[in-house]
């Protein structure tokens, strides 16, 4: 092989674009500004002790790369260039060196170094000379050294530019220059070329590296003279393992952990503002910098672009990056006015970059770190006796540090930033920062003389009246169906939320309907998966933001009074009245003009002297033209000095059709993003198209400023008018707005985006069925795999609606409403699967086990041609009847059933008796079946008299953590982790309160009658590093089982199962959107995901061409129904197969779609005890399903030739697209990127043949804790073990835990049996999942999600006796703790992060200080807490009880979130009680020796008068309903039954 290494280019289904990363960071540095060797040494260190964060492929010494940031380093260049390179460096200051990686073609690296040169000349310095890198190339691993370009350095001095910022302008124009000239000049397309750094201040030193290969592979490093007093590190996981040398961070200015989601958006709209800058700074230099930010930059280098201009052009580093990530100041409630002013003022120019992110940055001479508004990802820093700081992802990065050498420990907060000023030689806080930075301008006067409220516009004038007569011909004109009417105008107009719905999609693509499409339809929802966390709207609405702002912007280089010209919506959805003032609106700085956006119908027809016309030509022609007029008309305006462009389609009528809004909004974007024109106008849509949830989001994602759906709200004026809705009118129109803008922010928050502002042209949509030019002219930059219609028949579409509205004759025009038919089958309406017929066929077969019927039911399936649903249903296998073989060679049924699973339906969704007649089905033959997120009674662990097995195998671990114990991990063949859910991605599940009986409560931990949400994302998986932790959790919590992570198709998937398999996972499941559900909103189960015929073959592409695919099983569920399926899904790379929804017609469900009703007919999917006495599904009828599945595909494989299954995996060879499509819109589908075979070598697998290695022999407790607790495990006699503790020592305990619930079941050892001390800092999850018995007491601090899972242990965390600092005001614990714990104690003498306690369901816990949304989603358990309380504490609590001390007295004001709780003095509580909570202090201070604990004993009972008690309502409701039922004489479950049924009779 030669040493060209290129990563692969987009392929098939894989495209580089969607590559994702993460990461750890560290920091280290002199306060003092004092240089020494020891930083950089201790930066290598911290770089190293983080390695578990990186990532690495199929070569274990190939890493995905690690650099470290450090100041110019002046002593060592004066030492070693006169040996060397035989010249002396200048002063320091008056000389910049660059560090850039060049071609290893001697030839081609002389022509790029002259470009350099000259180009330095040119711009008025002198080049002094170069230097050659040692580098030690013989230990990189294959991929790394393939791509390893030639290390130089260059030298170069000032002459006469002024030393400092101008000369760091300079050499940003120098980089520049000669970037663009070697490297995009389209000579050399994929030259190594890159300049890592350039600079009179600070260098990098990078690679494509494992982070132990950093310090040996750049000998300088090693070297004493190599000097800083700062530096900062990183080690990075990119989800593929192609992962290049130049995008090894750090950057110029950064490193940064976490992921920007936002960044099509801020890269669009920076290069809008391009056109606009007219900076003094740098004159007529500035088209030599342009563009600002390069395409081919990963998120991370494009913030970090975007940061270096605004610096360069005049900011600070604080400033820049405030203005770039900002607080949540929106809702902020006590946030100080002139910050706010600062804010406020910033959001007129530019929109913030928005997603997860720890950022450590530097510009040579300040060093800094924020964090996102959400808090995200994990930053904890030290502060040390001799003015060190050193700050990284998880603590215990540095050895050697002397606990009394301490005196701080702190961690980042949410929107908070922290600088250390060498000059001044201190941290400088985020309080003193803020208001030096806004204090520099009068911001506040600038807002009150020119931002202008939009509620205090000049009344309206001239709104338009409502015409019942035409409203019905208008909603034919635009599409409305009878459906709308009823399932998504009305309910959100009557309640003001978003209508719900369920059990799945089954209908087909837009572009394989027949029905006339809105253009809406075509595009589908992107979400977070794994790579970073969906936010939680409900929950944690404080970071979010719907302000929208009207008007010019100015130029960003110059703020001043005019930038924050605009006028303020708090929406961005608005009524008619708002409407009319913008139209009319007459003050200084705006001008509205209004644009139609409505092309002629038909051409032709019968004109004098001419022949008749038959057919009036429609064409995509005419609407072609129409939006290139609008485009012209737009520009013509905005010469003109017009700043509103108001686009409308009132003036439909017979001759003129409505262009459909998003074609326009999204054309009209892009368009005048490339005139450099987009930031001085905004969008403004008057619109009778847009009605629900999804129109409004891809709306606003493709650029419109604001929307004014006009008929929607006329609509409901007219429902209000004929009494089917029953509010009045203006508040059914406001309800109607507001549920849509809640639905907008539900859709941001499912990719990770917390504020209107940075999702207005994020684009973060797929399309699937669009033909590349429409997408490339009017949506450029959307991703679509399967191309298809063109402009031609979005027309014909547009024109069908508008015949049925307008046709000349009457017997032509529709004369109702469609019915529509796309939620629940209609006759006549949309098509389904699963129709009345098919459902008949398939409960005749299973029941009556008749193989001939259910080849009836799969052949009306499978015949699709005519009607074409599915992607699959277009697909053929290629029969070659010489390679066919008998059926009796094929492998026998017994085999292929192995394969088979049922899909996660929890206990909960569906009743009892379903739940455990799939499981026994599936234990029959073999299978697995899935407990779903319910949990699982501990009574189905034991085999039944007659031998079946009600246990399910695969135990599902989601968000909400229901249920999930020791006892029941370790009961599990495979523990599944729900990443997202194919009918809601993005979302959490939702259990009604009613269907929460005694019974369920108790299998998941919570209590009775009360509604359980599961939170949107899992809280110990912000990022793909963290499911590595998971993982690897689960796999110590029981190393029998395999672990699997599901994911749910959408464009990128493969590249996330790529680092998914790089995490370690052992099977992976790739789910299509179109599976069932409980309960989801109706926008998600339409609009969210992709079908997994495309995300199965992107994946296995991906995984091939990563060589990883012979490390994981591929999975496959959503709609599977007959042994074609199967087959098919086999092709395209699966060997495992899910069903749900066929498993449970066969149990008699008959898919009336009202599950999230409580009201089955026949007993499947309520909790009803009447209804479900009519259930009579039989585990038979199951069984029947699977044999005749596997029967079907062993007749496909014979016919294929294919004797194992194993050998079928991935041929799509074998499969090829239908011929004879007659369909108008199917036609021009391109499906060739499916059947796409990346060309691989021989060795590289195809199937699952290996082991993942997860790396256990290196774990405490199989070196140690294990070995030692063997008398404890065999004989139950106690044992005490102590040992030291670093951060690399991960999941500390788990793999003994599990050991003891093997033994001993649920109830595991008295307590005490096995005391663990340990005496460092601890890695992430110690204890989690631990049963009782297990006692850990840290002496030192640990890191995030401690005590995740509990299930009975104790842990008591203390600082060192020897620490200097006040234990309550420094930070012991890290994010996350005790996630989802379900029984035991802890003592934690010191504060904890974000987030502590979330879905805590029984520990009982001290704690001396919480973070942001402490006791989020907690169902049971207590906690008490000592020390000061972050925001929003108590966020959908519905169970437990906690106290606080409410010491400040600002509490209930500032902190807590009293949506769902009340609050009580504790003193008003009565004895008992404050005994209790006396007690438990008691013991806090005996554990921990707690000073703050003490000293709040000593004051009693006067200190009790600072505590607050906060009890949910829901909890507190049915607490008092169990003691009425108790004084009625019930006890124990029969009272418990008595509150529930008492409270769902009262609604609640």
């Amino acid at each position: 092989m030669d040493n060209t290494y290129t990563p692969p280019t987009a392929q098939g289904l894989y495209d580089p674009k969607n590559e994702h990363e993460n990461c750890g960071i560290g920091l280290i540095v002199d306060m003092k500004g004092r240089k020494s060797h020891d930083i950089v040494k201790g930066a290598l260190e911290i770089c190293v002790n983080l390695d578990h964060r990186g990532g690495c492929g199929c070569d274990p010494i190939t890493g995905d790369g690690a650099g470290i940031f450090i100041q110019l380093p002046h002593n060592f260049f004066k030492k070693v260039c006169p040996a060397e390179c035989g010249f002396e460096v200048p002063a320091e200051g008056d000389y910049a060196a660059g560090f850039v990686f060049l071609s290893k073609d001697a030839e081609e690296r002389a022509h790029e170094e002259k470009i350099i040169e000259e180009i330095v000349v040119e711009e008025g310095l002198k080049m002094i000379g170069w230097r050659d890198v040692p580098v030690r190339s013989e230990i990189l691993g294959k991929a790394s050294a393939a791509c390893e370009p030639c290390m130089r350095q260059f030298f170069v001095s000032r002459e006469s530019v002024e030393a400092g910022l101008a000369f760091e302008r300079k050499l940003y124009i120098i980089r520049h220059l000669s970037t663009h000239r070697i490297r995009y000049s389209g000579e050399d397309d994929d030259a190594m070329f890159y300049i890592g750094s350039l600079s009179s201040r600070t260098m990098t030193y990078k690679g494509m590296l494992t982070t132990e290969q950093l310090e040996t592979y750049f000998p300088d490093l090693s070297d004493e003279a190599m000097d800083s007093a700062l530096a900062l590190t990183h080690s990075r996981f990119s989800t593929n393992t192609f992962p290049s040398w130049p995008r090894a961070q750090p950057f110029r200015y950064l490193c940064h952990n976490g992921e920007i989601n936002t960044v099509r958006g801020n890269e669009n709209w920076l290069h809008a503002r391009e056109m606009q800058l007219a900076s003094e700074v740098f004159g007529d230099d500035l088209k030599k910098i342009l563009p600002i930010i390069r395409e081919d930059g990963s998120d991370s280098q494009k913030f970090d672009n975007c940061l270096e201009f605004l610096v360069l052009s005049g900011r600070s580093l604080a400033h820049a990056m405030m203005m770039m990530i900002p607080e949540p100041w929106e809702r902020h409630k006590s946030m100080p006015q002139y910050k706010r002013d600062f804010y406020e003022f910033h959001a007129c120019m530019m929109e913030p970059w928005d997603g997860p992110a720890s950022m450590a940055m530097s510009d040579g001479v300040q060093v800094g770190a924020t964090l996102d508004r959400n808090g995200l990802r994990p930053s904890r820093y030290y502060v040390t006796a001799d003015d060190k700081v050193i700050l990284a992802s998880e603590v215990g990065v540095l050895e050697g540090i002397e606990p009394k050498n301490v005196v701080k420990k702190g961690r980042l907060e949410p929107g908070r930033m922290f600088l250390i000023d060498m000059e001044k030689g201190r941290i400088v806080g985020d309080e003193e920062l803020k208001e030096q930075i806004a204090s520099e301008q009068p911001y506040g006067q600038w807002l009150k003389e020119n931002l202008v409220n939009s509620e205090d516009l000049p009344p309206a004038e001239g709104m338009v009246e409502d015409d019942f007569e035409t409203l019905e011909t208008r909603q034919k004109a635009f599409g409305y169906t009878f459906e709308d009417m009823r399932f998504i105008l009305a309910p959100s107009a009557e309640s003001g939320k978003q209508p719900l719905g369920s059990m799945g999609n089954d209908a087909p693509l837009a572009v394989l309907s027949d029905q006339p499409q809105l253009l809406y339809n075509y595009f589908k929802q992107l979400f977070a998966q794994v790579t970073n966390p969906p936010i939680d709207p409900i929950r944690e609405e404080l970071v979010t933001a719907s302000v929208s702002f009207v008007g010019s912007e100015s130029d960003l280089t110059r703020p001043g009074p005019d930038s924050c010209r605009m006028i303020k919506y708090e929406s961005p959805l608005i009524d008619r009245r708002q409407l009319a003032q913008l139209r009319n609106i007459d003050l200084p700085g705006f001008k509205s003009s209004r644009l139609p956006i409505t092309f002629e119908a038909a051409e032709g027809g019968l004109d004098a002297g001419h022949n008749s016309i038959s057919e009036p030509r429609i064409s995509g022609k005419g609407l072609e033209a129409a939006l290139d007029q609008l485009f012209e008309n737009a520009d013509a305006a905005i010469r003109d000095g017009v700043n509103i462009l108001i686009l409308s389609d009132r003036k439909i009528g017979s001759k003129k059709a409505p262009i459909p809004a998003l074609l326009a909004v999204a054309g009209l974007h892009h368009h005048l993003v490339r005139q450099g024109t987009r930031t001085r106008v905004s969008i403004v849509l008057e619109s009778g198209e847009p009605r629900e949830v999804h129109h409004f989001a891809l709306l606003l994602g493709y650029g419109a400023d604001v929307i004014n759906p006009y008929i929607a709200l006329e609509t409901v004026r007219h429902l209000v008018d004929r009494g089917d809705v029953k509010v009045d009118a203006d508040k059914a129109c406001q309800n109607f707005l507001k549920a849509n803008l809640n639905g907008v922010i539900k859709t941001m928050s499912k990719m990770g985006i917390s504020t209107v502002a940075s999702y207005r042209g994020a684009q973060i949509f797929e399309a699937i069925g669009l033909n590349e030019s429409v997408i490339d002219k009017y949506f450029t930059k959307t991703a679509t795999r399967i191309e298809g219609i063109g402009l031609p028949c979005i027309a014909k579409e547009t024109h069908s609606r508008h015949r049925k509205a307008f046709a000349p004759r009457d017997d032509e025009r529709g004369d109702a409403l469609d019915s529509g038919g796309i939620y629940q089958w209609r006759a006549g309406g949309e098509r389904h699967l699963f129709n009345p017929i098919t459902i008949h066929k398939l409960q005749m077969a299973t029941r009556f086990g008749d193989y001939g019927v259910f080849k009836e039911y799969s052949n009306v399936i499978n015949d699709q041609s005519k009607e074409m649903f599915t992607i699959r249903g277009l697909m053929d296998f290629k029969f070659d009847e010489s390679k066919a073989i008998p059926l009796e060679e094929v492998e026998p049924i017994e085999a292929i059933m192995k394969r088979f699973k049922t899909g996660a339906m929890s206990y909960g969704s569906i009743s009892k008796e379903a739940h455990e007649a799939i499981a026994i089905a599936m234990n029959r033959i073999g299978g697995r079946s899935n407990t779903g997120e319910g949990g699982e009674d501990p009574d189905r662990f034991t085999p039944d008299e007659n031998g079946d097995s009600r246990r399910s195998a695969i135990k599902q671990v989601a968000s909400g953590r229901f249920g999930v114990t020791s006892h029941y991990l370790v009961n599990s063949d495979e523990i599944q982790i729900k990443i997202v859910q194919g009918a809601k991605p993005g979302e959490g599940g939702e259990l009604p309160g009613h269907k929460v009986l005694p019974q369920i409560a108790k299998t998941r931990g919570t209590t009775p009658g009360v509604g359980l949400i599961s939170p949107p994302p899992h809280h110990d998986i912000y990022s793909i590093e963290d499911l590595a932790e998971l993982i690897h959790d689960l796999k110590n919590s029981n190393v029998k089982a395999r672990v699997n992570v599901k994911l749910v198709s959408e464009v990128g998937v493969g590249t996330i199962a790529a680092g998914v398999a790089k995490a370690k996972a052992d099977v992976i499941l790739v789910s299509g959107y179109d599976g069932g559900t409980g309960a989801s909103p109706r926008s998600s189960i339409q609009h969210a995901g992709a079908p997994w015929e495309l995300g199965l073959a992107e994946t296995n592409q991906t995984l091939l061409l990563n060589d990883l695919r012979s490390r994981v099983v591929v999975e496959t569920d959503g709609q599977l129904k007959t042994g074609r399926d199967v087959a098919i899904a086999c092709l395209l790379g699966a060997e495992e197969f899910g069903f749900a929804t066929t498993a449970l017609v066969a149990l008699g469900c008959l898919m009336m779609r009202v599950c999230h009703k409580n009201t089955c007919p026949v007993g499947v999917a309520t909790q009803n005890p009447e209804l479900r006495k009519k259930f009579n599904g039989d585990a038979e009828a199951v069984v029947n399903f699977m044999k005749f599945i596997a029967e079907e595909i062993r007749e496909t494989m014979a016919k294929l030739g294919f004797r194992t299954i194993n050998e079928m995996v991935g041929r799509v060879d074998k499969l090829e697209m239908r011929q004879a499509i007659d369909h108008w819109k199917a036609k021009g589908l391109d499906y060739s990127k499916i059947l796409y075979r990346p060309d691989v070598g021989p060795e590289v697998g195809t199937y699952c043949q290996m082991k993942q290695d997860h790396l256990l022999d290196r774990s405490l407790d199989m070196r140690e804790i294990l070995e030692q607790a063997q008398p404890a495990i065999q004989e139950g006699k106690p044992v005490e073990i102590n040992l030291p503790i670093v951060n690399i020592n991960r999941v500390v305990g788990t793999i003994t835990g599990a050991e003891i619930s093997r033994k001993y079941g649920a109830e595991a050892l008295p307590e005490d049996t096995v005391k663990i001390n340990l005496t460092g800092s601890a890695g992430q999850s110690l204890g989690a999942f631990c049963p009782k018995g297990m006692t850990f007491t840290v002496t030192g601090d640990t890191n995030d999600y401690l005590g995740k899972g509990l299930s009975g242990a104790k842990i008591v965390v203390r600082p060192d006796p020897e620490s200097s600092f006040v234990a309550h005001e420094n930070i012991i614990t890290g994010n996350v703790c005790f996630y989802g714990a379900t029984k035991g104690e802890a003592y934690v003498a010191g504060m904890a992060g974000e987030r502590f306690c979330v879905r805590n369901s029984g520990v009982e816990a001290v704690v001396e200080g919480v973070g942001d949304h402490a006791l989020e989603y907690m169902t049971g358990g207590m906690v008490i807490n000592l020390g000061t309380t972050g925001r929003n504490l108590g966020a959908g609590m519905s169970g437990g009880v906690a106290y606080v001390y409410d010491e400040a007295g600002d509490f209930v004001q500032n902190r807590l979130n009293p949506d769902m709780v009340n609050v009580y003095q504790l003193i008003e509580c009565g004895d008992e009680e404050m005994n209790l909570v006396k007690a438990k202090i008691e013991k806090h201070v005996a554990y921990t020796g707690s000073k703050r604990g003490q000293s709040i004993l000593d004051d009693w009972p006067e200190s009790a008068g600072k505590f607050l008690k906060i009890l949910p309502q829901d909890y507190e409701r049915v607490l008092q309903a169990v003691k009425r039922a108790e004084e009625r004489g019930l006890a124990g479950d029969d009272a418990v039954q008595a509150a529930f049924e008492e409270n769902v009779k009262a609604g609640h």
